[in-house]
């Protein structure tokens, strides 16, 4: 009897008490992108994150085997919430030519970086990866960046009359890139400061990609002449 309690005891590890509450997980990502944003990962702690959480300090390896890979999970979280490889298929998927599908992708990035998700912790973590990548980046970009560049670059082929490989096709697609960038990482405070005219809204959204639609439209048409002549 006494061998049989033992084995029993063996077999059952003690509970972490609040580590596997429910919602445990999703309120340490939350919590942990609050802190990432604060600080970055370098200066981050588990503890503070817990502590934030209301978690216990186990619960960071319990979830996510340790910081790197709660950084992980928490890009992972952040670039969900903006447009996925899935969202840009679906955006373009049945357009009719390549100007279509260039207003379905900028008005979709314009519609996401004028609502509420601006103000959350997502757009801050994502910009501290542009400015420092860190290693949990390299993953992402491969399961997400690259598809999503693959099928601007079609489209931006298309509009300039360009083989996809063409240098031209590259430099029109950080032309692209750049403004919908710097509606993701710049200072919302200061570009009104800049620019206090600019009315960065959701009311405003369907003027804004409008705009770069067609100044990406009649650019890329421009370089792409210049470019066959040359």
């Amino acid at each position: 009897m006494a061998d049989m309690t033992l084995i029993k005891t063996r077999r059952m590890p003690p509970r972490r008490r609040g580590a596997d509450r429910p919602g445990t997980r999703a309120q340490l990502l939350e919590a942990a992108g609050h802190v990432f944003a604060e600080k970055g990962f370098d200066r981050a702690t588990g503890s503070e994150i817990c502590e934030r959480a209301g978690t216990n300090s186990a619960a960071v390896n319990y979830y996510f085997g340790g910081m790197e890979g709660l950084h992980a999970a928490v890009l992972d979280e952040a670039f969900g919430r903006l447009i996925t490889l899935e969202k840009l298929k679906s955006a373009v998927a049945g357009k009719p030519d390549a100007k279509a599908k260039l207003e379905a992708i900028i008005g979709l990035a314009v519609d996401l970086l004028t609502g509420p998700i601006f103000s959350s912790w997502v757009l801050r973590v994502i910009g501290r990866e542009f400015v420092a990548p860190s290693r949990a980046i390299e993953a992402l970009i491969e399961k997400q960046g690259v598809p999503k560049l693959r099928i601007l670059k079609g489209i931006v082929a298309e509009l300039m009359g360009l083989p996809e490989d063409h240098p031209g096709v590259a430099r029109g697609c950080l032309t692209l890139i750049a403004p919908c960038n710097m509606l993701l990482i710049a200072d919302r405070r200061m570009l009104r400061r800049v620019f206090p005219n600019l009315y960065l809204s959701r009311d405003s959204a369907a003027a804004m990609a409008r705009h770069l639609v067609d100044y990406a439209v009649a650019g890329l048409a421009a370089a792409g002449r210049e470019a066959r002549n040359q």
